[in-house]
């Protein structure tokens, strides 16, 4: 298994999610945030379809020559000073890591935001040897201080109210400062004040990388905060942590995917901080590391390339599936049990941790097609939670009562006059049953649907039915 989930007690984390009164109320800045912002800086790109379609088409070619672009990438990187490492899995990964700051007898580490470094679990590695680790992203300061993973791949804390906020600085922290804890942007003073000598004391700076150019050896970092920019500059040493596919050929294309980027995943037409980094500190530099470090990651990557799932590889985590995702509005990501959740998170960790471990997460989709049709890259997410769902029950790992249920459909399906008749005695019980209501609050086998809503009652009969019956009338 290359990524550790809790995702087999889905159902259960569902159930405590959907009565979970604060969480509910926090997933409520998806509809009215992030999905309304995207819709309104798309609505002024007239290019951006343009846009999908290109992007789509380079992370196809990156994907199809990785090999070359990762060898081009790596000595260009050596080029500049720097140096990188390939890492076959998340044990390998942790240990080179360690490695580097056991070379400059580390003692802290300030971290950028980065998916991949919580993937491989690498923070509760360094502490474990004695390395104090600490997230500088204010999202993922605050999951780190509850001791929680991130519940969205873009805003981390999204899952928490800003009176929770206050109640875990005031654990932390002590003493409210002066002005008190009542406001969000407090709350942001408080976090900067408390952060803010760490980058001063930190040995090490962590980031992820949104992109690495293999034309430049360029890693580059999207955000919002600046905080990625001082845990790379400031310490002696930067060490960049990505998966192999985020290798892009060049600063051009690069260029493309970061102008999808910021509208898809918070609206913006820009970031605040878009951070090229092209090896250490140059003698006539200001400021900067003194070594640069990149550790390329594969953990299962590789298995998906040439498979029916690499087009998951495209995927530039930007949020806009999860945040148009009728399911994770529900739930939110907590639920999921990986660093990966919605529907992206349904592809992804069945394919690093396998479907045995991952299994209810493909099934996870209401398969509206949202996710797929806002995502910027255009990978077909609803066809590759199918082929997920078509490998758990060929190995025998879907419910009992889910394979009996369609082992009656397909034998229906199979004999047309039987299927016309089950349909039409099912949707004539249904229609009586629905009565003048027009809805069914319960209904047997059914159960898992009405919980939660009514069942729109059939009209009576079956589509085909009324088709014959609007041509022999000349309807139209």
């Amino acid at each position: 298994m290359s990524l550790d989930t809790s995702s087999r007690t889905f159902p259960q984390q569902v159930r405590v999610a959907r009565t979970d009164a604060n969480l509910q109320q926090a997933l409520g800045k998806l509809k009215f945030g992030l999905t309304a912002m995207r819709g309104a800086a798309v609505a002024k790109l007239p290019e951006f379809e343009q846009l999908r379609h290109d992007a789509a088409a380079i992370r196809d070619h990156t994907l199809n020559h990785l090999d070359h672009y990762l060898l081009r990438f790596e000595a260009a990187v050596k080029a500049h000073g720097g140096h990188v490492h390939f890492a076959p899995d998340a044990a390998a990964a942790n240990a080179i890591i360690l490695e580097i700051c056991r070379s400059v007898d580390a003692r802290k580490v300030t971290k950028g935001k980065s998916m991949v470094t919580e993937e491989i679990e690498l923070n509760a590695h360094l502490e474990a040897h004695g390395i104090t680790c600490l997230e500088t992203d204010l999202g993922e300061y605050i999951v780190q201080l509850r001791k929680e993973r991130p519940s969205h791949i873009v805003a981390p804390a999204i899952h928490v109210l800003k009176e929770q906020v206050a109640e875990t600085f005031a654990a932390h922290h002590g003493a409210a400062p002066p002005g008190g804890r009542g406001e969000a942007a407090a709350l942001m003073a408080e976090a900067r004040s408390v952060i803010r000598r760490h980058f001063l004391e930190a040995d090490v700076g962590i980031t992820g990388a949104n992109f690495a150019i293999a034309e430049t050896g360029t890693t580059v970092i999207v955000t919002n905060e600046g905080n990625g920019d001082l845990t790379q500059s400031l310490p002696k040493v930067h060490i960049a942590v990505t998966g192999i596919e985020k290798i892009v050929p060049t600063l051009e294309d690069a260029s493309t995917l970061i102008r999808l980027l910021s509208r898809s995943a918070t609206g913006q037409e820009a970031s605040v901080y878009n951070t090229f980094s092209t090896g250490p500190r140059r003698p006539e530099d200001p400021d900067g590391p003194e070594a640069f470090h990149v550790v390329l990651v594969d953990n299962g990557r590789s298995r998906m390339l040439g498979s029916v799932f690499q087009d998951m590889l495209r995927c530039i985590r930007c949020g806009a599936c999860l945040n148009h995702c009728p399911v994770y509005g529900q739930v939110g990501g907590q639920a999921y049990g990986s660093v990966y959740p919605g529907p992206m998170g349904a592809v992804l960790t069945p394919s690093l941790a396998g479907i045995e471990a991952a299994g209810h997460l493909p099934n996870a989709s209401t398969f509206c097609g949202a996710c797929e049709a806002v995502c910027p890259v255009r990978i077909p997410l609803p066809k590759l939670m199918r082929h997920w769902r078509e490998r758990e029950f060929d190995a025998g790992l879907s419910p009992r009562g889910a394979r009996f249920g369609l082992a009656l459909w397909s034998f229906a399906a199979r004999r047309p006059r039987l299927y016309r008749l089950v349909s039409r005695v099912g949707a004539s019980v249904l229609a009586l049953i629905g009565g003048r209501r027009g809805y069914l609050a319960k209904l047997p086998l059914g159960r898992g649907w009405t919980a939660w809503r009514d069942l729109p009652a059939p009209a009576g009969e079956t589509f085909q039915a009324a088709y014959r019956r609007r041509r022999r009338t000349g309807a139209d």
